[in-house]
């Protein structure tokens, strides 16, 4: 396996970071306190072709590789997890699923638009009593002639009051339990649709997070995502992008960590030298640097897989666990290094660490994912293939990459 970025990659790296530092580090405080970042910042996103970096050109997308997706949301959750998380709900949930899932009516409706960043998606899976377990939803889809007719709520919906298109998961056949389970592409213009943000987050406050709830609301048969009952294999092929964009966003928080700490090391003093000279401080900025690189290392190799269009759900996972508890580490560590200071919002690190741990829990907790690693290794969990895949990269554009 080849680790040395393309001319692209670079290229890639450099242009994101440089939006950070210019648009997104000098105003994250303010948008903080606010609980909202500036909405220019979708905007600024779609000129850089970030809103579909690796969506095939056929479809408004900038048909880049996975790899490139995976050092996109690096580079944003370097300058803070609100913007990953845009970019992981609205790209890695939502676009991706519609790719691999959507039909060509379907794609040309509501992908096309999303990876040329006019849209924005979202994605509904969790509710008030069903997170880890799926099958405990109890939104429901009723069909009535040409419509669906659905009931229900989601909570800890990422852009549940900025989002166009939510990809939405119901019962259809609550008795087959997740067998039951549909999905559906809901626009918030349909009647019966309404949001509601969460208030009080203790971290990614400058994101917008809430709740969304269906009373009757008509979605037309048309907008099924895939067949009928096949909601859950969409589910968790969609958490294969979305725990992939998570542990790309880790890394960027952990080199974050390791930045501000190192500034730290060369300006404070304590015993007459420089902190960066105390072996403890050395061995936490050190346990930094091997969780970048390793996590790193696992991310790639993921992606490496989507690139080929392999199932990667074992080696996501993995990548997804890994990732974001060295993230939370570093930023406990960031912090410590810091003393005092790094309680306050004078420095940067009590913000990585109030950010650093729903990342721990969102998309699999850490315990789920430890389950699965295990399961793997004893031989009670397998893959088994998904009747659809992503397309390899490079994407063909002569290619059909329509529903197989």
């Amino acid at each position: 396996m080849d680790f040395e970025l393309t001319n692209e990659q670079k290229l890639l790296r450099q242009t994101v970071r440089q939006f950070v530092d210019q648009e997104i580090n000098p105003y994250i405080q303010e948008w903080e306190e606010q609980g909202a970042f500036d909405p220019n910042i979708w905007k600024h996103l779609a000129d850089l072709g970030l809103m579909g970096v690796c969506i095939p050109e056929a479809y408004g997308g900038s048909g880049m590789d996975y790899n490139s997706l995976a050092i996109v949301c690096e580079e944003l959750e370097r300058g803070d997890t609100a913007f990953r998380t845009a970019v992981s709900v609205h790209t890695g949930l939502n676009s991706l699923t519609l790719l691999q899932w959507g039909t060509e009516e379907q794609k040309q409706q509501y992908l096309v638009p999303q990876a040329k960043g006019e849209k924005i998606g979202a994605y509904g899976l969790t509710e008030p009593s069903a997170g880890s377990d799926v099958a405990a939803i109890r939104t429901t889809a009723k069909k009535e002639g040409d419509y669906y007719i659905l009931n229900g709520q989601k909570t800890w919906i990422s852009l549940c009051d900025q989002a166009d298109h939510f990809l939405v998961f119901a019962y259809t056949n609550p008795s087959q339990k997740h067998k039951g389970i549909s999905a559906f592409i809901v626009e918030r213009t349909m009647p019966g649709f309404s949001s509601k943000a969460i208030k009080g987050k203790h971290g990614i406050r400058a994101g917008n997070t809430g709740e969304i709830f269906f009373d009757d609301m008509l979605v037309p048969a048309e907008n099924l995502l895939g067949e009928e009952g096949e909601g859950f294999k969409i589910a968790m092929s969609a958490l294969d992008n979305g725990r992939f964009t998570v542990a790309a966003g880790a890394c960027g928080l952990i080199e974050a960590c390791l930045e501000a700490s190192v500034n730290y090391c060369h300006e404070r003093e304590t015993f007459g030298k420089p902190i960066g000279k105390h072996q403890l401080v050395q061995q936490m900025i050190a346990k930094m640097e091997a969780g970048l690189q390793m996590s790193r290392l696992l991310v790639y190799r993921a992606g490496e897989l989507k690139n080929k269009g392999k199932r990667n759900t074992r080696e996501t996972s993995l990548a997804k666990w890994q990732a974001c508890d060295f993230a939370n580490q570093a930023a406990d560590d960031a912090v410590q290094i810091h003393g005092a200071y790094g309680y306050s919002n004078e420095y940067p690190v009590e913000r990585y660490l109030r950010n650093s741990k729903a990342p721990v829990i969102y998309e699999g907790t850490r315990e789920i994912h430890t389950v699965m690693q295990a399961e793997y290794v004893l031989g009670y969990r397998q893959d088994k293939a998904l009747n659809q895949m992503l397309p390899a990269w490079p994407f063909d554009q002569n290619e059909s990459l329509q529903r197989r």
